[in-house]
Parts: C-alpha cells; sequence; structure tokens
C-alpha cells in the first residue's frame, strides 16, 4: 500500500484534481454570485419603481397624505420646493431629508449609497425623482438597502457549500480510481520484492481489468522467463567450465606430483609433454571464453567486404588435415563481414568436422538471391534432430562425441554462432544423406570485395 505523501503519483493527481476541480468551482460561483447579484439589483429597483408608481399619482392628483405606506422599501420622503418633508413614511415621520441631491437637468432621477440616512440604519441606496408641480418640481426620495454584488448571503453560502462539495466528490472519486488501478501495481511491485535467485519460478500476478496493467504484467513474466533461462544457463555454463578448468588442472597436478613422488623413475620429457598438453587445454579454454566475452559485450565489428570464396580458400590451404577436404567454390560471393572472426567460424567448423568425419569433409560456397551460403558437411555418424540446437549450447558435447572430442573445449559451435548473430545471419545444422552439415547463412554485400592480409586466429 503507497503512503500518502505528496511524491507519491495516487497524491499527486489528488490534488491536482482537487485544485483544478476547486478553480472551476471558484469560477462557476463567481459567475453564480454575478447572476444572482445582477437578480438581487433588479428586485431592488422593482421595488423603488413601485413606490415611485405608487406615490407620484398621489402627489400629482392630491391630497398628499402625510403619512405613506412604507411597503417593500425601507423609506419614502417627499420634499417640495422649499425643502420641506410634505409626506414620509413612518420611521421617517418628523425627520430632515434623507438626501439632498436631486437629478441632473437631463435626468429625471438620480442615485446615490448614503450610509446611515437619517432615520435608517446601515447603508442605503438612495433615488431621487423630480416631480414636476406648478409651483416647481418636488423630490420623491425612496431608500433601498444597498445590494452586494454576490446578491445574498444565502447565494454564497450554497456556493460555498455546492463548490466543497463537488470538490470533496471529485477528490475522492480521483483516489478511489486510482487506488483501485495501481492495486494491481503494487501486487506486481510485492510480488517482484519476494523474488530471490533461489525462486525466479514465482511469477508476478496478471489483472485482466486494465489493458496497460494486463501488457505490464505480461511483459514482466516474460521478463522473468528470460531471466530464469538465462540464470539457469549461467548455472549450468559455470557448472561445465569449472567441470572443463578442474579437469586438466587436476590431472596435471597429479602428474606433478607423482613426479616428485618418483623423481628417479619418472620419464621428465613425456611427463613435461602431458603437462603442456594440459596447458594447452587450459589455455584453448580460456581464449574460447575471452571470445564469448567480447561477443557478448558487443565488441564493434571490423567490417570490409569480402569475397567468401577466397577466404575459404586461403584458410584451406594454409594448414593440413587428417581427411580428405573437397572443395566447392564456384566464384565470387561478396559479403561484408570482419575476415578475422568469419574465419574462426570456418575453422571451428572444420575443427569440429575433422574429429567427427570417417573420411572426408566437403566445404562449399555459393550464393542464393540476396544470401551468401557457405557448407562444412562430413561423412561421420552424423547429430539427431533433437539434438541439433543443444549442440550450439556452451561447453555442450554430446555423449557420442566426448569419448572422441578429449580435445575440444565446448565452445567452439557457440562461438561460431554467435559471430554468424553479430554478422546478422544464421549458423544451423540441416539434413543430410550422411554426416552433419552445417550451413551459415550471410547477407551479401553489393560492393566489390577486395583481398586483404592474412591475420592470426586468437
Amino acid at each position: 500500500m503507497l503512503s500518502w505523501y505528496l511524491p507519491s503519483f495516487r497524491a499527486r493527481r489528488t490534488v491536482a484534481t482537487g485544485v483544478v476541480t476547486a478553480l472551476v468551482c471558484a469560477v462557476v460561483s463567481v459567475l453564480f454570485l454575478m447572476y444572482t447579484g445582477n437578480q438581487a439589483a433588479d428586485a431592488a429597483q422593482s421595488r423603488v419603481t413601485e413606490a415611485w408608481n405608487r406615490v407620484v399619482p398621489l402627489v400629482r392628483q392630491g391630497p398628499l397624505p402625510p403619512t405613506l405606506r412604507k411597503g417593500r422599501v425601507e423609506g419614502i420622503e417627499v420634499v417640495d420646493t422649499r425643502g420641506r418633508v410634505v409626506a414620509a413614511t413612518p420611521e421617517l415621520a418628523g425627520r430632515p431629508p434623507i438626501a439632498d441631491f436631486r437629478a441632473p437637468r437631463t435626468s429625471v432621477s438620480a442615485a446615490r449609497v448614503l450610509c446611515s440616512p437619517p432615520g435608517l440604519a446601515g447603508c442605503m441606496t438612495v433615488v431621487s425623482y423630480k416631480i414636476y408641480q406648478p409651483q416647481g418640481a418636488w423630490l420623491l426620495y425612496v431608500a433601498v438597502p444597498v445590494v452586494p454584488w454576490y446578491g445574498q448571503t444565502t447565494a454564497v453560502l450554497i456556493a460555498l457549500g455546492v463548490s466543497l462539495l463537488v470538490t470533496a466528490l471529485m477528490a475522492a472519486w480521483v483516489f478511489r480510481d486510482l487506488t483501485k488501478a495501481l492495486d494491481p501495481v503494487n501486487a506486481i511491485r510485492a510480488e517482484l520484492a519476494e523474488i530471490t535467485v533461489t525462486d525466479l519460478d514465482r511469477r508476478v500476478p496478471v489483472h485482466t481489468d486494465y489493458a496497460e496493467i494486463k501488457a505490464l504484467a505480461e511483459t514482466v513474466n516474460d521478463t522473468l522467463d528470460r531471466l530464469e533461462s538465462a540464470y539457469t544457463r549461467l548455472r549450468r555454463f559455470t557448472a561445465d567450465a569449472s567441470h572443463d578448468l578442474r579437469t586438466p588442472i587436476t590431472a596435471m597436478r597429479t602428474q606433478l606430483e607423482e613426479a616428485l613422488l618418483h623423481q628417479c623413475d619418472t620419464d621428465w620429457p613425456e611427463m613435461t609433454r602431458a603437462v603442456l598438453a594440459g596447458v594447452d587445454r587450459l589455455q584453448g579454454v580460456a581464449a574460447d571464453l575471452l571470445t564469448l566475452a567480447r561477443l557478448d559485450a558487443h565488441a564493434p565489428l571490423q567490417r570490409a567486404p569480402t569475397d567468401l570464396s577466397e577466404l575459404v580458400e586461403a584458410e584451406l590451404g594454409r594448414r593440413t588435415y587428417q581427411k580428405k577436404i573437397v572443395k566447392g567454390l564456384p566464384g565470387p560471393v561478396c559479403i561484408d563481414c570482419d575476415r578475422m572472426r568469419i574465419t574462426r567460424v570456418l575453422v571451428n567448423l572444420l575443427d569440429n568436422a575433422e574429429r567427427h568425419a570417417n573420411s572426408q569433409i566437403v566445404v562449399s560456397v555459393r550464393a542464393e538471391g540476396p544470401t551468401a551460403i557457405m557448407e562444412v558437411a562430413d561423412d561421420g555418424e552424423g547429430i539427431a534432430a533433437e539434438y541439433r540446437e543443444l549442440v550450439f549450447d556452451r561447453f555442450t558435447r554430446l555423449d557420442a562425441a566426448r569419448s572422441r572430442d578429449a580435445g575440444g573445449t565446448g565452445l567452439g559451435l557457440a562461438i561460431a554462432r554467435e559471430i554468424a548473430a553479430a554478422h546478422e545471419g544464421t549458423l544451423t545444422i540441416e539434413d543430410s544423406e550422411r554426416g552433419a552439415r552445417f550451413v551459415l547463412r550471410l547477407p551479401i554485400c553489393e560492393a566489390a570485395p577486395h583481398r586483404q592480409p592474412d591475420r592470426t586466429i586468437v
């Protein structure tokens, strides 16, 4: 469960939603209060007009009673030309005029806000009207309470209450929805936190309520699948590597200890040759491990257009093989490659074929559309279909091969496939009438190849 604090996504989204909702509610409330204020002002003006319509006929028709009915206004006064109050509502009876202003010549009425006019409490909006009489213009003063811009206090309370309620509801809804949406994420996080090296088979729960969360859980599980597979391969690789390293070390130690115990009976030249053979095996394993480490680190390739047929011809002519080599190199086939690494692939395939061939090895190069193909086939016992991918695993040697392949490191074919993949190519074992047929496929280049000097394979 995520804690409620501002840096959390859920808290930030909830606060942001509350702030935005509050701003929207504030704008709507202001518009609402302005509307209610205008309505209240119109109502006050209507009350003033009503008082004017009621009093003016009394003034003109006479006789004007000294006490006027208040109606829906706070006070009414009628002032004659000499400034005397001739009629007023009861609360203004016997008091001086509540105002001393009159409308300008071009207007019939004028209005002002007066605070605490005589006989009235609080601020009032006083409207002055001209009433034309034969002896001159009389003045009619009508007082109503000042109407604020927001109308009534009730409207403010309603707007404030509705705004708080809407803001709280929106924030609560967003908080609840985010909590529901983040629950699967929390479950994934909790499960990942408990997965250790000893239980890599565990997987996070997959929730189907949200497509994005479902995709996240499936991606995490796929990643865990790859991690478990990689860790399994690493453990097997480590076990095999330690075995392949311990075996020659143990043999050399045994030979040296025995030679020291029986120094007079030891054939020192023979023992030295045996120890050197073990050293050569250790050196081979170390070199292959270093090569794999460079390939795993995606070390850059030194590519150049190269004639694959010429490369194969040069390598076959460099060394002598115990088995007969049959070549099929019809013409130039250009590939864009690191010549040293592709030569390493060919050497590994030839070494593997020579260890398992009965009498001959067939090496061929050809082009098929946009693909260059190199095949190395032997006439040995071959490899069953179910083991054709297994032989490319690191430190993997089939039982049948172990008795015959005492000098192999178990890394040659793995290195060859990694080099092929680094060149956007493939290395596979395909069907053949007899023996094993390794097929390397690489993209053909359009540039003309050029011959390069041979380099030592390390």
